[in-house]
C-alpha cells in the first residue's frame, strides 16, 4: 500500500522531505501553526510552560499580594445557567440575503488560520463556492494560524472583524463572552436547516446555554500512531494494538526487552498535545469532568478537577508508563514534532506516540520519503487513542466557524449560506480526503472522494470512527473554560513534572491551584 492517491499530489521527495514534510505535520499538529513558532526551533527553546506564580487575582472577600496567588477555596457552585432564550441574541434574518443580492453578490470576509497545504486547499474550496453562485463572495484572509487570529479578533472593534471567523475549540466560552457573534442557530431556526447530518458530538462541543454558537468545521482527535514492523519483530501482533495503559505499558516492555526499539511510546507534555489536550481526553473516556458545574456547561466553572483521584491515578499510570513501561520522555515538543521524530531516531527509536489525527497524510509522506530506514508506508498502524480503561470516544479537536454580529444582516445571511456549503456532505468529502481532518458530515464517508480513501486506506477511518463512538454523556463535551488555554499550560506543566519522576497528587495539586486562579481572575473580568 503506497501513500493514498489523494495525498500523492503532495509528495515531497528525500533531504527537501525531512525539513518539509515534518514541517507540515508540525504545523497541523499546533493547530494550523497556531503556535507561531519554527519547526526549526522545536527542542531549542527553554521548557518551562507554567508559572511559579500567577499574576495577582482579586477576588471578593480577599486581599492578594502582588506576585503571590491568594484565592480562597474554590467551591462548586450549583448549577444555575438556564437555556438562554435565542430572541435575546443578534438575529439572523436569511431573507436579507435574497434583497440584498438583487443588486449583486454580498461580500462575506472570512478570517482563518489554515497554513500551507491546509490553506492552500481551503482556497480551492472557497474558489468552488465563488463560482457555483451569484449571490455571495467569499473574500479569504489567512491570519497566520490560530493564535494571531484569536489575538486579532479580539483586538479589533466590530468595523474591523471579519464576517466569518475560524477559531479553536478552546475559545468556545471566551467567544461567547465576547458577545458578538449571531449564533448559528439563529440562522438554522430562520430557514429550518436540518443538523441532523452533522456529527452529533461535533454539535454539542460548540453549544453551551442551550444555544448553538457555531458550526464544526475542520474536526481531528488523537490517536495511536505505531511501528507494526517493531510490533512483528518484538513478537506482538500488529493488527492488536494496545487500547489501555496497562496494555501499553506491557507493550513498551515487550519491545524494549526483546530489542525490537529502544522504547515503547514517545510521550510529550505540549499544552495542544500530552499535557494539556490529552488530559481532557483521558478524563473524559473515563466519564470524569475536567471541570466543576458539569465542564463549565451548567453553570460556569469555577475550578478544575484534574487533581482528583482519577487524575492521580491517570498520571500515576503514565508515569510508571516511562519508568516501567518502555516509554519515553521527549519535553514539551512545542514543534510538534519530537514525538515522530523519536520514531526516526536511528540509534534509540521509540515505536508509539499519541498524536492528532490531521497529522496522519503529512506522516505518511514522512515515512515515503526513505526517512526511516527499513520502514515503509504499510508499516505505520494506526488505532483508537488508548485510555486507562479503553473506552470508546473522544471529545473534539480542531476549530469551528463563527458568524460575527453587527456586520448586517444580509452579511450575517451570506456567511451562513457559505456555512452550509463547507458543510455539506459533498463539500466535506472533498475536505476531509484531502486534508485527512475529520468530516463534520456523516453523509461525506459515503461519497467520493473520501469513500475511495476510506476503503483504499482505513487509517484514515479511525478518527472517525473514534468520534462517532463518543457517548452521549455530558463528559463527553469537554470543557469550556475562559482560559482553557492558559489553563492547558498549567496543566502540562505538571505532567513535565510527573513525567520527569515528580509524585502526580503533589505536582496536579499545584497545577490545579494555578488554574483556579485564573479561572478566578477570568470570572472577575467577565
Amino acid at each position: 500500500m503506497s501513500v493514498p492517491p489523494h495525498m500523492q499530489r503532495r509528495r515531497r521527495r528525500p533531504v527537501v522531505a525531512v525539513v518539509a514534510v515534518v514541517a507540515a505535520a508540525g504545523c497541523v499538529l499546533l493547530a494550523a501553526c497556531g503556535s507561531g513558532r519554527s519547526i526549526l526551533e522545536a527542542g531549542n527553546e527553554p521548557r518551562p510552560t507554567t508559572p511559579t506564580t500567577t499574576p495577582a487575582t482579586t477576588v471578593p472577600g480577599q486581599t492578594t499580594v502582588p506576585g503571590q496567588t491568594t484565592v480562597p477555596a474554590p467551591t462548586t457552585a450549583p448549577p444555575t445557567t438556564l437555556p438562554r432564550p435565542i430572541d435575546s441574541l443578534p438575529p439572523c434574518d436569511m431573507a436579507a440575503l435574497d434583497t440584498a443580492a438583487a443588486d449583486g453578490p454580498v461580500e462575506v470576509l472570512f478570517w482563518h488560520g489554515m497554513a500551507n497545504e491546509l490553506g492552500r486547499e481551503l482556497e480551492r474550496i472557497v474558489g468552488e463556492f465563488n463560482a457555483s453562485q451569484d449571490r455571495v463572495e467569499v473574500r479569504l484572509e489567512f491570519q497566520g494560524g490560530y493564535e494571531q487570529t484569536i489575538d486579532k479578533y479580539l483586538q479589533s472593534d466590530t468595523d474591523n472583524r471579519p464576517d466569518l471567523v475560524q477559531m479553536p475549540e478552546y475559545t468556545v466560552q471566551l467567544m461567547v463572552d465576547t458577545q458578538s457573534n449571531v449564533p448559528v442557530q439563529a440562522c438554522m431556526e430562520d430557514i429550518g436547516y436540518d443538523a441532523a447530518d452533522i456529527l452529533p458530538s461535533a454539535l454539542r462541543a460548540y453549544a453551551t446555554e442551550g444555544i448553538q454558537w457555531a458550526m464544526p468545521f475542520n474536526l481531528s482527535n488523537p490517536v495511536l500512531y505505531y511501528n507494526k514492523q517493531v510490533f512483528r519483530d518484538a513478537g506482538l501482533d500488529p493488527e492488536a494494538p494496545p487500547r489501555t495503559l496497562d496494555e501499553l505499558a506491557e507493550a513498551g516492555r515487550t519491545i524494549q526487552s526483546s530489542g525490537a526499539a529502544a522504547y515503547g511510546i514517545a510521550l510529550d507534555s505540549a499544552p495542544d498535545g500530552g499535557g494539556g489536550w490529552f488530559l481532557e481526553q483521558w478524563l473524559a473516556k473515563e466519564g470524569e469532568f475536567y471541570s466543576d458545574n458539569d465542564n463549565g456547561r451548567a453553570a460556569p466553572s469555577t475550578r478544575v478537577l484534574f487533581d482528583g483521584p482519577t487524575g492521580v491515578s491517570l498520571l500515576t499510570a503514565l508515569r510508571d508508563v516511562v519508568v516501567n513501561g518502555g516509554g519515553v520522555y521527549v519535553g514539551e515538543n512545542p514543534g510538534g514534532t519530537d514525538t515522530f521524530l523519536k520514531l526516526a531516531d536511528a540509534s534509540a527509536p521509540a515505536s508509539m506516540t499519541i498524536a492528532t489525527s490531521a497529522a496522519l497524510g503529512a506522516v505518511l509522506q514522512f515515512v515515503e520519503g526513505g526517512i526511516i530506514p527499513g520502514i515503509g508506508v504499510d508499516d505505520i498502524g494506526i488505532a483508537p487513542m488508548p485510555s486507562p480503561t479503553g473506552a470508546p470516544g473522544t471529545l473534539v479537536g480542531g476549530a469551528s466557524l463563527w458568524i460575527t454580529a453587527g456586520r448586517g444582516d444580509a452579511e450575517a445571511a451570506a456567511a451562513f449560506e457559505f456555512v452550509q456549503y463547507l458543510v455539506s456532505a459533498e463539500v466535506q468529502s472533498q475536505w476531509a480526503a484531502a486534508t485527512g481532518y475529520v468530516p463534520v458530515n456523516t453523509a461525506a464517508p459515503g461519497l467520493e472522494p473520501l469513500l475511495g480513501v476510506y476503503a483504499t486506506d482505513p487509517r484514515f477511518r479511525v478518527a472517525y470512527d473514534q468520534v462517532a463512538e463518543t457517548p452521549d454523556l455530558p463528559t463527553s463535551d469537554g470543557p469550556v473554560l475562559g482560559p482553557l488555554r492558559e489553563v492547558r499550560v498549567t496543566a502540562a506543566g505538571a505532567m513535565a513534572q510527573i513525567l520527569n519522576g515528580a509524585d502526580p497528587a503533589t505536582a496536579l495539586a499545584d497545577a490545579a491551584s494555578l488554574a483556579n486562579a485564573l479561572i478566578a481572575d477570568y470570572n472577575a473580568r467577565r
